[in-house]
């Protein structure tokens, strides 16, 4: 028989045991408790938006693309057209349809039902959300659908819109084209928001350059779906698009127009600026390409066709991504450069007579037969290469010559806004050495001097080289986008101001002998006959450079800015090359006036050529066909 205390001993243990068992319990309770108030009422909304996205079926809603215009904003260059993209929805299709209504489809489509089964392999016969098998579908092939859909089931439609190039020709090289994204864009691009695997972005051009302000963002349209992905839910909820901001380029599509043609089916280019701003009026290359191609399915044969010109090369745009020897033109560099290094008096003669002896090699200038005795005006007008060769050689010297070919922007970037462009070549003794491991010469001085050997640079660099001039010192940073713009409002969001790129200190008084040199060239100078023009009063400077693998074919400059008589704020500056490449014609000097006939006298190209009784060249010139 148990004692007192034992009993007394096994009552309290037993109670213990027992409030243990109640502790734990009330406190399993409570926690049950508390989880079951978090999830309901605390927490409620994170787990219904959970719910939501888990049970959410979301389709992308396209934002429009950004619209491009020219200059004043009222002429279109690049749109957005209405087009569909036919989606089928796998799991939608009732079994054994599948084949009855691929083949319809495709048939409606005009393509062939192994495409669609390209697309819809096997194993996404039972996917519940929509596949697109075709895009760029026209209005009337969606009508045809529409009327057919009792037939088509599992098959639906969204607009897709794309790009619409109004303005083609040498435009193209400007805007550009738009593609759908590749692995490497993404893969370089992914922190800045480009995810989608079918993103559409800019290739090249202004599409490329300022991609960012015209895409847009895409919007969402939710609908709740079981577990299979079946729609459960009648009433979507709808995230809008942000449409991307329009674009205003600094282009005049008349002037633009007006360079086209002049240029006509000759390789080369033509650049047309305002020298007090830095604005692009005009930027035309030939070949071109038309963009509009590549919305099409054949795009990709249409690319790899362009690719494979290499001669031509209809995707390089030629104003900044070709670079030529400059030729004489670079002779105004050179006058600069010695009157205010004061190297050589601009009123002291050098004799020509046709060639310049120097080592064991005979250097011929232009005109063989001589210019006689010359001075830096007349050197210039009459781009006498024995003149420029002994500046160059004797009082000049390499270094000097690379240091104002450098204040000039030569061998540098233009910064222009768009994605690619060429620096040039601006050499120097070290440089040759470590490039071609070959010693410099005085004859690669000389060959400097006159704009050939190793000097290398774009039309680009040369508009900005007259625009130095014009300006007295400054070169402004060469730009396309003039505004952007709200799609809705229309309100002006930016607006670019010029910002200088180059500035040279020189002289007043050089910078007035210069451009009264360039004036007397026009006049009195080669191109005189060529630049007859009784509208407006041109400064500007020739240029032919023979070029290699074309034998006695050269390249055809010429720079020039006008009106000479008017504030800088009212001139423009031309630059145009014509390659070496077409049927030789010295059509550059006729050109440029025809241009600045057109400008200033608000005139078409043939209405231009008519003025100045050009008619006959302009339209039966030797072009390239």
């Amino acid at each position: 028989m148990k004692s007192y205390k034992e009993k007394s001993y096994l009552n309290i243990s037993l109670d213990m045991k027992a409030f243990i068992i109640r502790t734990v319990i009330a406190v399993l309770f409570l926690t049950y408790l508390y989880h079951l108030f978090s999830l309901q009422i605390k927490d409620s909304s994170r787990y219904q938006t959970l719910s939501k996205t888990n049970s959410a079926s979301v389709t992308e809603i396209a934002a429009q693309r950004g619209e491009i215009f020219d200059r004043y904003a009222t002429l279109p260059i690049v749109i957005n057209t209405d087009s569909f993209s036919v989606e089928v929805t796998p799991g939608s299709i009732p079994k054994g349809k599948y084949d009855t209504v691929a083949s319809k489809l495709a048939s409606m489509l005009g393509i062939s039902k192994k495409s669609i089964d390209n697309i819809i392999s096997d194993d996404l016969r039972n996917y519940n959300s929509p596949i697109p098998v075709k895009t760029n579908v026209s209005f009337n092939t969606i009508s045809n659908i529409a009327e057919n859909i009792s037939d088509l089931p599992g098959v639906s439609w969204v607009s897709k819109p794309i790009r619409n190039y109004v303005e083609t020709g040498s435009i193209a090289h400007v805007v550009g084209y738009v593609g759908n994204i590749s692995k490497t864009e993404r893969n370089v691009l992914y922190n800045q928001g480009y995810v989608k695997a079918n993103e559409i972005i800019g290739k090249t051009g202004i599409e490329s350059q300022y991609d960012s302000l015209l895409k847009g963002e895409s919007g969402e349209e939710r609908r709740t779906v079981d577990v299979r992905g079946r729609i459960i839910s009648e009433t979507p909820e709808i995230k809008p698009p942000t449409p991307g901001k329009n674009v205003v380029l600094t282009i005049d599509s008349s002037i633009q127009t007006l360079a086209e043609k002049t240029l006509g089916k000759r390789v080369g280019a033509v650049v047309v600026l305002k020298p007090a701003t830095g604005e692009i009026l005009a930027m035309a290359s030939y070949p071109f390409f038309d963009p509009n191609r590549f919305n099409d399915e054949d795009a990709g044969n249409y690319y790899a066709s362009l690719i494979s010109e290499q001669m031509n090369r209809p995707l390089v745009n030629r104003a900044v991504n070709a670079e030529y020897p400059p030729a004489s033109t670079f002779k105004i560099i050179m006058s600069t450069a010695m009157l205010q290094e004061k190297a050589f008096p601009s009123k002291k003669q050098i004799e020509c007579k046709g060639y310049m002896n120097y080592g064991n090699r005979k250097f011929r200038c232009h005109l063989h037969s001589g210019h006689g005795w010359v001075d830096m005006k007349n050197g210039l007008a009459e781009s006498c290469d024995v003149y420029y060769w002994t500046v160059g050689r004797d009082y000049l010297g390499i270094d000097k010559i690379h240091y104002w070919a450098d204040q000039f922007g030569f061998g540098q970037s233009a910064q222009i806004d768009l994605p690619s462009q060429r620096k040039g070549f601006v050499p120097t003794a070290e440089k040759k050495e470590r490039q071609y491991h070959e010693k410099w010469l005085g004859g690669d001085t000389m060959s400097t001097s006159i704009g050939q050997g190793y000097l290398l640079v774009t039309p680009l660099q040369v508009a900005n080289m007259a625009a130095m001039v014009a300006n007295r010192g400054v070169i402004y940073k060469p730009h396309l986008l003039k505004e952007v713009r709200d799609p809705i409002t229309n309100e002006v969001l930016q607006e670019v101001k010029p910002e200088v790129l180059f500035k040279t200190e020189v002289n007043d008084e050089v910078w007035t002998e210069v451009q009264n040199a360039m004036r007397y060239t026009i006049t009195d100078g080669t191109p005189r006959f060529a630049m007859m023009n009784k509208n407006v009063q041109i400064a500007g400077k020739t240029g032919t450079a023979e070029v290699a693998p074309y034998k006695d074919s050269w390249h055809s400059w010429l720079v020039a800015y006008a009106p000479f008589d008017a504030p800088v704020e009212d001139q423009v500056v031309v630059s145009m090359i014509v390659e070496a490449c077409n049927p030789w014609e010295w059509w550059s000097p006729y050109g440029t006036n025809i241009i600045m006939q057109g400008i200033f006298g608000k005139q078409t190209y043939e209405e231009a050529a008519k003025a100045l009784g050009l008619t006959y060249l302009a339209r039966n010139g030797n072009r390239r066909e």
